[in-house]
């Protein structure tokens, strides 16, 4: 019988991709999302989901859930028996958290506490949390190791991701368990000291990113313990090198304006991938012209999959 995964947020854009390669990589995936970032289908079901079961000829077990409720997400692990959890559940906008960080706080703290007790009280001990570049604060030195100091963080938005990482290494020491929606694209700041003053990131196709944490998945068969993999191309773009290759792939001019620096971004931040693929065996295999064709594709099904229209 297949493994059963629980996949929080896995209506969203990165964690509907994760279901696709869960499901090709032979295990069963269990979905919990609260909507925040996904599109109502019929019956209550994402459209994302609905999607992935037209498309792989399956069904999938969906349930619409806070992580913030834990009376639910208890319910849900009573009823299964989970191999493991894929955490991709929380609030993801940098300047938002910035201006909204006691939300931030409460909303991506507790609901990863809440999760972490009940795999604790249910004996799931293996986790792959969806983490960010954003621990490693402004870049010591490029492209990022998993070496660098993390902890700098400069918005609220990367600290949980920080507090929340720390939560899970602590935990395991102590178990000792191994399109468009805005009329014009805001980009914030064009005077950083980059190839044209906007900031530069490390942009990753999808799959490329989903087929990493199924790796990491497989990592956990190893008794690693807690490990961190840097998912990235190796390369930075800036946000205007971004915008030209979504033009490209959608044959539309991208109308944007230029805003102040937001509160808590950084200049420039890309990986250093090489120890995810000697660790895991992956690499990313996509360019940037391939990830914003499949970008433009998705966003053109999914008209109100994004809740924002602003780049850093």
């Amino acid at each position: 019988m297949a493994e059963k995964v629980l996949v929080t947020g896995g209506a969203g854009y990165i964690g509907s991709h994760c279901v696709v390669e869960l499901i090709e990589a032979g295990y069963q995936p269990v979905v919990v999302d609260d909507f925040s970032n996904a599109v109502r289908g019929e019956g209550d079901v994402p459209e994302s989901i609905r999607r992935i079961e037209k498309f792989m000829d399956t069904s999938i077990e969906f349930h619409e859930l806070d992580l913030l409720d834990r009376p639910g997400l208890e319910k849900i692990f009573k009823k299964h028996s989970f191999s493991a959890v894929m955490h991709f559940a929380g609030l993801k906008a940098v300047g938002e958290s910035v201006e909204q960080p006691l939300r931030y706080y409460r909303v991506n703290l507790t609901a990863s506490m809440n999760l972490l007790e009940v795999m604790q009280a249910y004996r799931v001990h293996n986790l792959v949390f969806s983490s960010s570049a954003t621990v490693y604060g402004d870049p010591q030195h490029l492209p990022i190791d998993e070496q660098h100091p993390v902890g700098g963080c400069t918005n609220p938005y990367g600290k949980t991701k920080f507090f929340i990482e720390e939560m899970i290494k602590d935990h395991c020491k102590a178990e000792k368990v191994a399109i468009g929606r805005r009329e014009c694209l805001n980009v914030f700041g064009n005077d950083y000291d980059t190839i044209d003053g906007t900031g530069v990131r490390d942009y990753i196709h999808v799959v490329d990113l989903a087929k990493g944490h199924i790796a990491a998945l497989k990592k956990l068969k190893d008794d690693c313990g807690c490990k961190v993999y840097n998912l990235g191309t190796g390369r930075g773009y800036s946000v205007l090198q971004m915008v030209k290759a979504m033009e490209k792939a959608s044959g539309k001019e991208i109308a944007y304006k230029v805003a102040p620096r937001r509160g808590g971004d950084i200049a420039s931040c890309y990986a250093d991938p090489r120890l995810a693929e000697e660790e895991l065996g992956w690499k990313a295999k996509f360019d940037l012209d391939r990830m914003c064709e499949d970008l433009w594709r998705w966003q053109s099904k999914n008209p109100t999959g994004f809740s924002n229209g602003t780049a850093s």
